[in-house]
């Protein structure tokens, strides 16, 4: 996996970022979701890097990168501080604007990188997410049947913690197969239970939950009527939770003073893996427009 892409540690403030690098076009940094890594993206990163410098990266507590206590309020966890992560790592590389592209968690930190830092980020692709506040305040017993997870990894520290790490395959497994309709994950699903069955990095996902559910919101309903600026590509999965559950377009559209574009892959919570070319044509088509225009 991975050929050719230049292994990197970056520091940053509070520690260091894993991250790889290939190409020679337009940076396009790439963000991870739960419960992954960076490997999410090898099926899509060494063809999109054909076209762009791609950076694939591991979120702080997650992979190979740094991890923190949770702190105050989980604020070690908020999106704002996970964000900060991403902007030293692309300064340091050299990349002082980018295009940037965010499955899951790593869509949630992606839309508070483009919050906080207007003018950094090129555009902006989520991939099977809709924003953090919508999806709390609109909660009925069909979503959080569907992503209990959500209720679950929030409750007091260790509880959670302690029952996964009982058995941290099994936990994974059952989030990945779930969320993807049994698909088959192969050699990534060991790099992700590498990094997943560490104590310290199921903590750390657990209070990147904790984060959501506390200072992410406040953050939000505090930036909830100052629209992005920016061209925004959503993707959500056909047979996933998002696209059954929400009105995607209409609900980002919200958060944005520019016309939202996107549409439904099939697959189901996993595209960059459930469904890699049409992952890789929708994102590479997407930002080659921006340059264009």
């Amino acid at each position: 996996m991975f050929e050719g892409f230049k292994k990197k540690f970056i520091k940053v403030n509070k520690g260091k970022i894993f991250c790889r690098i290939k190409g020679n076009g337009p940076p396009l940094l790439l963000l991870h979701g739960y419960p992954q890594t960076h490997v999410m993206w090898n099926k899509t990163a060494p063809e999109l890097s054909k076209n762009f410098t791609v950076v694939v990266a591991d979120l702080r507590g997650y992979g190979n990168s740094l991890v923190l206590p949770g702190g105050k309020n989980h604020i070690n966890y908020s999106k704002r501080e996970m964000a900060k992560d991403m902007i030293q790592l692309m300064n340091k590389l050299n990349f002082k604007k980018f295009f940037l592209a965010g499955h899951d968690r790593g869509g949630r930190v992606a839309h508070r990188m483009a919050r906080d830092f207007r003018n950094k980020i090129l555009a902006l692709c989520v991939l099977d997410i809709c924003p953090t506040l919508d999806m709390y305040e609109t909660t009925d017993r069909k979503f959080a049947k569907a992503y209990f997870h959500w209720f679950f990894l929030i409750q007091p520290s260790w509880l959670p913690e302690r029952m996964i790490m009982s058995d941290p395959r099994k936990w994974m497994k059952s989030c990945l197969h779930k969320w993807s309709g049994e698909h088959k994950f192969g050699k990534a699903e060991e790099a992700y239970l590498k990094s997943f069955k560490q104590k310290k990095r199921i903590h750390a996902s657990c209070e990147d939950y904790r984060a959501s559910d506390t200072i992410d919101l406040e953050h939000d309903k505090k930036d909830k009527n100052k629209k992005l600026n920016i061209p925004i590509q959503v993707l959500w999965g056909k047979n996933g939770v998002i696209g059954k559950q929400f009105n995607s377009i209409k609900i980002w559209q919200k958060y944005s003073n520019k016309k939202i574009i996107g549409k439904a892959i099939n697959s189901g919570h996993f595209i960059p893996e459930q469904n890699p070319q049409q992952t890789i044509i929708q994102l590479r088509n997407f930002f080659l427009k921006q340059i264009k225009n």
